[in-house]
């Protein structure tokens, strides 16, 4: 059933959690010294049953997690139907509210629905924009609201370096994470929704 959202985060953490991506010069403000005198990538390797670090470089130098930033929103769906806040054939309806995401997407149009458990595939495999937007207002409400919904729960995690500000990982000067974080959270969802 989650054997797409599986794999990427298998590969997300066993792989590497390898350079979460190169630093911007024109960053404007971000809660860690500044990121572009940073190295340029990121690297830890973990042993993901013990949590054991067989190797890291600048493995907590702040970087924008762009699309792995799924694997949080993916997380806290495969929390939400256990709780008995959603159903995976609940509807997630793609809002006009959100502006057009970048690519990729699934290019639904304001109206048009699909299933949790469609989106979650579509969000894993597709790493599909526009539905991140929608499982977040699903989830959240709001975009913002789920996205300080993302931030507590990576908090309570441990993830001491990590600050979601979007569902999807689009670029904004406010969503910083770590490898080490990153790392944390695959193994997270590894242990929590096998």
């Amino acid at each position: 059933m989650f054997e797409p959202a599986r794999r990427l985060a298998l590969s997300v953490g066993l792989a590497l959690t390898t350079a979460l991506v190169a630093v911007a010069p024109t960053v404007q403000a971000a809660p860690f010294n500044s990121m572009s005198s940073q190295p340029k990538y990121a690297a830890i390797v973990v042993d993901a049953k013990t949590g054991e670090v067989l190797y890291a470089k600048h493995a907590d130098a702040p970087r924008y997690p762009a699309s792995i930033t799924k694997v949080m929103t993916l997380y806290l769906t495969f929390g939400a139907p256990a709780s008995g806040k959603i159903k995976l054939d609940d509807p997630v309806v793609c809002s006009p509210r959100p502006p057009p995401q970048a690519p990729t997407k699934l290019g639904l149009r304001p109206g048009d629905s699909l299933t949790v458990e469609q989106a979650m595939q579509a969000l894993a495999t597709k790493s599909a924009n526009d539905i991140a937007v929608a499982l977040a207002e699903k989830l959240g409400g709001t975009g913002s609201r789920l996205a300080a919904l993302m931030t507590l729960r990576a908090s309570e995690l441990g993830m001491r370096n990590t600050h979601f500000a979007n569902a999807s990982g689009l670029p904004d000067s406010r969503q910083i994470s770590t490898a080490r974080d990153i790392a944390i959270l695959s193994r997270a969802v590894m242990r929590d929704y096998p």
